[in-house]
């Protein structure tokens, strides 16, 4: 189904693995038109419940773009091929079905900002991450601008857009770019014992957490989400058995109704 991706199914969880280790998984245009393909499937089938996505090996995540693609390109041919990446990493990051990055080794350019479009991070020991475009004359072009700063602050977010310097997982920890560390060997488990507990819990609860978690950083007033979406899940019937199940002292079935 996909050039570049591997994935497998199993009790709700797809695991997709980034599949370019001789290039270090870096994006290219099949990659980019996979993951866009990946997150059609994602919402269309009801089998799947999350994603992780990691790469292949034990080197890199995604060790940034596929720098022979952008050799002779005009302003308004870098500004497209930027904009197909920020609209699919958008398309991420909205999901109502949360997208893990598992990120084993190197995390650069545009996969850093891949990495920062999926819910959250859980990073191997070994991970480096970094934005380093500035080294090309470049700057990130797939939303990596915005996503640093909402995510580290805005003075560390410039200090590693301006420098180009990379970070290691623990330094990723510190600043918060990642939720946990673990050793190479524990990331997809680690990774998949998160999701599972996800998996667990009513699957419109959850996407309504995402769709008001985003909106924070979005045009929308967040409170007014926030309001929006409590009130619809009390129309549905996960809301119904969830409240019945905690006051019977028992553990609620939530069939995403």
């Amino acid at each position: 189904m996909y050039q570049t991706l591997l994935s497998s199914l199993e009790n709700g969880l797809l695991t997709v693995t980034v599949n370019r280790p001789d290039k270090l998984n870096a994006l290219n245009k099949d990659v980019i038109s996979d993951l866009d393909a990946l997150v059609n499937e994602v919402q269309d089938n009801t089998a799947i419940k999350a994603v992780i996505i990691t790469g292949a090996g034990q080197k890199a995540f995604v060790a940034g773009a596929d720098i022979s693609e952008f050799i002779g390109l005009s302003n308004e041919e870098g500004k497209m091929l930027a904009k197909k990446g920020q609209d699919i990493f958008a398309r991420i990051e909205n999901c109502s079905k949360p997208i893990v990055a598992a990120v084993n080794g190197f995390a650069l350019g545009g996969g850093c900002e891949l990495a920062m479009a999926c819910h959250f991070r859980i990073a191997s020991d070994n991970a480096k991450f970094g934005q380093p475009e500035v080294n090309l004359g470049l700057i990130p072009g797939y939303g990596g601008t915005q996503r640093l700063v909402q995510l580290i602050g805005k003075g560390r977010a410039l200090e590693l857009l301006m420098s180009g310097n990379m970070i290691d997982a623990s330094i990723a920890l510190e600043y918060g770019l990642v939720n946990h560390v673990v050793p190479l060997d524990d990331l997809l488990p680690k990774a998949k014992m998160i999701v599972e507990q996800i998996i667990a819990k009513a699957p419109l609860a959850v996407a309504k957490c995402i769709k008001a978690a985003n909106a924070v950083f979005s045009e929308a007033n967040g409170y007014e989400v926030e309001l929006k979406a409590f009130g619809e899940c009390f129309s549905t019937k996960d809301m119904k058995e969830g409240t019945s199940a905690f006051l019977e002292k028992r553990k609620p079935q939530f069939t995403g109704g």
